[in-house]
Parts: C-alpha cells; sequence; structure tokens
C-alpha cells in the first residue's frame, strides 16, 4: 500500500450530505477486482449525462479541480453499500484525502485499508474548508499526518484526531498483507515445526 505523509494539493468542494458508494461508484463497474481502472467512473452519474458527456458544472469536470488530490464533502460521506471500490475509485482518480464532519463507518474503515486518509472535523472547520476549496486552483491544502495538521491556503492551520494504530498504517503503507507479512519469520518458524510435528499435515 502506498504510504500517506504528507499531502499538497488542490481541494475539490463537495457541498453534499449522505454521498453514497453508489454515488461514488455505481453498481455497474463492480465487476472487475483490479484496484485500477476506476478513476474515470467516479461520480460518473454526475460527472456525465448519458451519453457519455462531461457535465460541465460538476465539480471534478472543472479545469482547476480536474487534478485535485483532496475531496472536502458534507456529513455522512461514503454511506450505503459497503463497497471496496468506492475508496478504489476515489484513489485511482489521485484523491488521496477526504474532508468531512462524519463518514459511513464501513466505508471510513476501507479508505484506511487503501492509502487514503479520511479525516473528521467539526461542521464549522469543513464549512472553513469548503470555502477555501472555492479558489478554485488557489485552493492548495497542506496535510501533515505525522503532525496531525492541515495548513489552509491562507496559512491557518487545523489539527485534526486519528487513531495511533490507523496513523502507524498510514505512515508506513501498512494494509492487512503488509500488516502480516512483518509476522512472516514467525509464521515460517511456527509451518516449519507443525511439519515436523505433525508431518501427515
Amino acid at each position: 500500500m502506498q504510504k500517506f505523509t504528507t499531502l499538497r494539493g488542490v481541494a475539490a468542494p463537495l457541498p453534499m450530505i449522505n454521498v453514497d458508494t453508489d454515488m461514488i461508484i455505481p453498481k455497474q463497474f463492480l465487476k472487475t477486482i483490479k484496484r485500477t481502472g476506476l478513476g474515470k467512473h467516479l461520480f460518473e452519474e454526475m460527472r456525465y449525462t448519458i451519453e457519455g458527456k462531461e457535465k460541465p458544472d460538476f465539480v471534478l469536470n472543472q479545469p482547476a479541480y480536474r487534478k485535485a488530490s483532496i475531496l472536502v464533502a458534507g456529513e455522512n460521506f461514503g454511506c450505503g453499500s459497503s463497497r471496496e471500490h468506492a475508496p478504489w475509485a476515489i484513489m485511482d482518480f489521485g484523491i488521496r484525502c477526504v474532508i468531512a464532519p462524519s463518514f459511513a463507518d464501513i466505508f471510513y474503515n476501507n479508505c484506511f485499508k487503501n492509502g487514503i486518509l479520511p479525516i473528521k472535523l467539526p461542521q464549522s472547520e469543513v464549512d472553513k474548508l469548503m470555502d477555501d476549496a472555492q479558489r478554485g486552483a488557489n485552493a492548495i491544502i497542506s496535510i501533515d499526518l505525522e503532525k496531525q495538521e492541515i495548513t489552509g491556503p491562507d496559512g491557518g492551520k487545523i489539527h485534526f484526531e486519528i487513531d495511533a494504530f490507523r496513523k502507524h498504517c498510514l505512515l508506513n503503507g501498512l494494509d492487512d498483507i503488509g500488516l502480516t507479512m512483518q509476522k512472516a519469520s514467525a509464521i515460517d518458524s511456527f509451518e516449519a515445526k507443525r511439519k515436523l510435528d505433525q508431518p501427515w499435515l
């Protein structure tokens, strides 16, 4: 998994509440088990017409936000079904951090397992960042995970909370498989001993 240490990039504003996982990546794109290629379908029904043409008023289709790496959203982001394709699509688009007042639990957990930092902040602070994000290409936000600090375009700083274990995993690029592989020598020793003790297995 890709490490998350610091991030500096354009923040895109998405002032909507209850953005569910079907809005993030519609069901017709769930057939793949690959984590790549889904970014072009992120927010498919909001980004494109039925004919496949871009909707110019949607934020990620606007020139200033086409390469946004941060998303500032409304409360209960990622609600709905538990599809892991939702963070896959966000990551594949290039967004590494989502900031919102609250997240659906399963989506929130899936973000950490895929190298995305979801930040929960009070509504008043999200409103400030949302306002900053309206600046377009000048909406540059910096995030320092080690310091647990967001720096806005005007230099103002916001502290955020994060579980210590999840922070450790992101800083070191450890997903569930990576965590398991840290115990590889112990696993190998166990398997070798079991082969001697129970050769019939």
